[in-house]
């Protein structure tokens, strides 16, 4: 994994073609470095909901509209990406890399008319890290989860905005959803303890025990570390990858396994870039990891899906894309849930333009399907105009 966000979304922007500083604003301290980064961005968002009220989809990422019978919100939020002041502090001491990150993301809207100031920031990442070129490093604390981390770093959505979610999105919104839910499983920011192995000719590979969080249905727990890991080749035009995730789930009486894996790549050819990944997991569910993973007696479901993406960087400097991704969840052996989702699907085509080395503006158009397992079918689409300053 990357050891400070800069990292992570210059990495990105890479990807998209976008532009961005490799690092933020550099202080020598002493025998320290400190290093602060991060981006603001901000999106007007226009949605239009479905007309539907009672045919809802269980789990379904398309708005309907309200119980005041209101089909199209309006939002000024951030995307995919919320907005970031990361410090990264770094030396070398006794043979050793030695770093701390530390990292918050505050809110660039709220939805309370009075004071618009009740909306806490998210605190995203606190670790340390200590190696040696020659044998790998170590990370430990709060992180970006490793399984399905590249997919969301790959996602061109990530400087925009991406799928907008439900009927609930309104202003003041912490982010966007992105291609969340709809090719890939969101990673999340966990605590963990993770080895990340020396560049063996561009080979990597990572491990890691991560903090056993709850999973997203109710009345359940974990009761061991959960375990993630990734194997991943770079190379000049590009990389390939493939992670995996191992939780252990107690659900009332009922305890079962939650597995997952996924493979992907990112590969650019001058000034084509093409994404394809695809996951499968039994009992990980969809959108948040362990969401809709089991019935209420234990009982997993499969789930699985993908996105594929293109962008081109034309002549201006702009880079245009579009992008499709499904996830599926499957019934549980022997269950009747006719309403529970089946497919969320999104497409989505977007433009990014350098306006300055730090400075992009975007405009995106998302569109988003559920499907139930009745063939209930709910639609929605956002489009989000806006921008993205990194520092």
């Amino acid at each position: 994994m990357n050891k400070k966000i800069s990292a992570a979304v210059a990495s990105a922007a890479l990807v998209l073609g976008a532009s961005s500083a490799n690092a933020g604003i550099i202080i020598p301290a002493g025998e320290w470095t400190l290093d602060v980064n991060g981006n603001v961005n901000v999106y007007a968002t226009v949605y239009d909901f479905d007309d539907a009220t009672t045919a809802t989809v269980t789990g379904g990422l398309a708005g309907t509209q309200d119980a005041y019978g209101e089909d199209t919100a309006q939002s000024i939020n951030t995307g995919l990406l919320p907005a970031w002041l990361g410090f990264t502090g770094t030396t070398r001491q006794n043979d050793l890399d030695v770093s701390f990150t530390i990292s918050m993301q505050p809110n660039v809207s709220d939805n309370d008319a009075a004071s618009g100031d009740t909306k806490q920031p998210l605190w995203r990442q606190a670790f340390l890290t200590f190696g040696d070129k020659s044998w790998g490093s170590v990370k430990m604390g709060k992180d970006l989860g490793i399984f399905a981390g590249n997919a969301i770093l790959n996602d061109m959505t990530l400087l925009g905005a991406g799928s907008g979610g439900t009927t609930a999105v309104r202003s003041g919104s912490a982010t966007s959803l992105g291609g969340i839910g709809t090719g890939y499983i969101y990673p999340a920011w966990k605590g963990q303890i993770a080895y990340t192995t020396p560049n063996f000719n561009g080979f990597t590979a990572t491990v890691g025990i991560m903090n056993p969080n709850n999973p997203a249905d109710a009345n359940t727990n974990q009761d061991r570390f959960g375990l993630e890991a990734q194997l991943q080749y770079a190379f000049d035009s590009g990389k390939v990858w493939a992670s995996g995730a191992s939780y252990k789930v107690k659900k009332a009486t009922v305890e079962y396994d939650s597995e997952a894996m996924d493979l992907g790549a990112a590969i650019n050819f001058g000034n084509l870039g093409l994404v394809a990944y695809y996951y499968t997991g039994d009992g990980a569910g969809t959108t948040a990891y362990g969401a809709n993973a089991a019935t209420a007696a234990g009982v997993t479901r499969d789930s699985d899906g993908g996105y594929v993406q293109a962008t081109y960087v034309i002549p201006s400097g702009t880079k245009i894309g579009v992008s499709y991704g499904v996830s599926s969840l499957d019934l549980a052996s022997g269950e009747t849930n006719p309403s529970l989702i089946d497919e969320n699907k999104r497409w989505t085509v977007g433009a990014y333009h350098p306006l300055t080395k730090h400075l992009n503006l975007v405009a995106e158009y998302n569109h988003n399907e559920a499907d139930s397992h009745d063939n209930t079918e709910n639609e929605s689409s956002a489009l989000s105009l806006g921008a993205i300053l990194f520092f």
